[in-house]
Formats: structure tokens, sequence, C-alpha cells
């Protein structure tokens, strides 16, 4: 039993030197600004529910926290009370109440209940549906694809690489109760690293929320974070659009093998990896996990290969 229950990731932060450069690419990249009123802070949301999903302060450029969705206030009294710390209110878009830990490598988590939810109207489709070979659904109706930034809709996870992963591992599920979707195997019985997906039972969660990674010799880091977008139009239509604003692109368009999601990295303008993603695998607790290869981490169903592609755990060859 965890001492908390993690429903979603809730947000990033960071820290940025200057406001207005991460302003213009995060609205490139199809958030929507929320106003705060303090010009040395920003915040950023999607269309889905969550008060914000990307917050900036100013300061020199770095990542700063995670935040983590929990269930309830009694969630938060729980992880205070483990920890020795204090249940506070957090002062930024949606309120609620916040716990603050530390993990193993000295990440910043940011425990959240209670906020304030945007209200979302029922879902309409934005896109007339695809035409498959034998089936034509889209009959006298025509495609057309509106030019500008993606729709992002939700932050769906952050990677962090890390010191010590069986470490780490057993410090989130502990406090959140992570569920395994693939751990990572360079060798069989050895660990590296780890897909985890909230606990939520019956009802479906992205196949991963959270992925710790273990690169021997590397510093911890944050390596990425990454949003949601409509569909792969949109992602399409989302990548012309920044390509064209002249920002950087990192590696993309592709289809993962774990995870299944398409996918589309890019970097902010203080070197921080950001991804568009769709079409991601949807896993119950009961539908339990499996075994990666580096391979499998590493590779693409379809697209491009991962630029300088690191040899993360693999055998290194003698002499």
């Amino acid at each position: 039993m965890s001492i908390a229950r993690a429903y979603d990731v809730a947000h990033v932060r960071f820290t940025v030197p200057d406001i207005d450069v991460m302003r213009r690419f995060l609205l490139d990249f199809g958030m929507i600004e929320v106003e705060s009123g303090n010009p040395d802070k920003l915040y950023m949301r999607g269309e889905g529910r969550a008060p914000f999903l990307h917050a900036s302060e100013k300061g020199e450029a770095g990542f700063a926290a995670l935040g983590i969705w929990v269930r309830d206030r009694a969630d938060l009294e729980a992880l205070a009370a483990h920890d020795g710390v204090k249940v506070e209110e957090l002062d930024a878009p949606g309120g609620g109440y916040v716990v603050r830990l530390r993990d193993p490598d000295g990440f910043l988590i940011e425990a959240i209940a209670e906020q304030e939810l945007h209200t979302v109207v029922a879902y309409e489709p934005k896109a007339e549906p695809w035409n498959y070979e034998r089936e034509y659904p889209r009959v006298a109706k025509f495609r057309r694809v509106a030019k500008g930034a993606s729709h992002v809709q939700r932050l769906g996870h952050c990677v962090f690489g890390v010191t010590n992963f069986r470490t780490s591992e057993a410090w989130y599920k502990e406090r959140f109760g992570f569920v395994t979707s693939d751990e990572i195997q360079p060798v069989p019985e050895v660990a590296i690293g780890a897909f985890m997906r909230c606990d939520r039972g019956d009802e479906p969660c992205d196949h991963h929320t959270i992925f710790l990674l273990e690169r021997p010799g590397a510093p911890p880091e944050f390596m990425h974070s990454a949003f949601e977008v409509l569909n792969l139009d949109d992602l399409m239509a989302g990548h012309d659009y920044l390509k064209h604003a002249g920002h950087q692109t990192k590696w993309g368009i592709g289809r993962h093998i774990l995870g299944s999601q398409v996918f589309d990295y890019w970097m902010d303008p203080y070197g921080h990896e950001i991804e568009h993603w769709t079409d991601g695998d949807q896993l119950r607790t009961a539908d339990g996990g499996g075994i990666g290869s580096i391979d499998e981490l590493l590779g693409v169903q379809w697209g491009p290969d991962m630029p300088n592609r690191p040899t993360i755990g693999e055998p290194q060859p003698v002499g």
C-alpha cells in the first residue's frame, strides 16, 4: 500500500532568464496564457481541466518542479506526516493545497489536491473521421486542416534521469502508488529504468505518467515533459507552425514502440526538451506490465532514428 495515490501529473515548473521569450515559444507550442498579475511569473494552460500546465519564474535557466495530482487532502496529510513537511496553500492559478517533497536526487515534487479545475464542455471532434481502405465514413465531407499552433490538452508525462533507478522507483511507488508498465532491462534481470503509470483501478490511464532512467556515469537531470495534443493532424500542423517560426526541432515525427504514441520533440529556448504527442496506449491497473529492451526504448515503429542515440545500459566492446 502506498502513502498516497497519484491520479496524474499536474504541471512542470521552470526558471528562465526572460519570461517574454518563453511566452512566445509556449504560445507557438499551443498553450494558453493564464493571467497572473506578476510580470516575473508565467502560467500557461491547455484546453483541458488543469488551471495551469507549465509555469515559469524569472531566474537562471533550469528545471524547478514537477506537480503530481493526488486524490484528496487526506493524501496530502499522509505524505506530509510521512516526510515531516507541511501542507501549504498553493499560490498559483486554481489554488488548492500542496506538499513539497524532494526525491532521492533532489528533484522537487509538488503533490497537489483540491485545485479548482476548469469545466470542459463535452468533446466534439474538431475534424472529420478518417477514411480507411474498405471503410469510408467521410463522404462528401472534405478534410481541411487549419494552419497554426497545435492545441495542447494536458501534461501527459515527465522523464527524469536518476542516479539509482531502484532507489528512485521505491521512493515514487511508496509515496504515489505508481504501477510499472514496462521495466527496461538491457540484459535479463538488470533494470535501469521503468515507464510507470498511475493506479486508477478500472479507469484507464496513460501507459506512463513518469519515466525514470539510470544512465551510468551521467548526473541526475530533468529530461523532458510531454503534452498531449488533439490528434495526428493537430500534431502535424503544429510541427509545421513551430518549424516556420524558427524553433529548434529535436526528434520526430515518429511512433514510439513502448507506449505507442506518435511523438514530436522540440527544444524550448532554454534547452529543455518538450514533446507533443497523440494516440498513446491506455492501460488499467490489472493490465500489468512487461519488460522492454534498449532497442524498444530508443527505437521507433516508424519515423527517424533517435539523433545521436546514446548507448544507455548497452554492453560495450572490450579493448
